[in-house]
């Protein structure tokens, strides 16, 4: 698992989510994943919180990502018109 990977991936939802003013606590969740994968990247991989939160923030992380792709098709791809 790359945490690298989901780390820019919650950032970049996160910076979406605020722009398209998503509600508030999607944009929490959002940014508390981002915030725990921002933090654990720094630190060795085989350090004791890096192996004891790692398997929640990644689900929570996940949870947050689906919430949002969710939330944009609900709110903004339908209002987005196509040519």
């Amino acid at each position: 698992m790359d945490l690298s990977h989901l780390r820019r991936e919650s950032r970049t939802a996160l910076e979406l989510a605020v722009v398209a003013m998503a509600p508030s606590d999607l944009v929490d969740r959002l940014a508390a994943a981002a915030g725990l994968l921002e933090a654990l990247v720094e630190l060795p991989i085989d350090s004791a919180p890096v192996i004891a939160l790692v398997p929640r923030v990644v689900t929570r992380t996940r949870s947050a990502l689906e919430a949002w792709q969710n939330w944009r098709h609900e709110h903004l791809e339908k209002k987005i018109p196509r040519g």
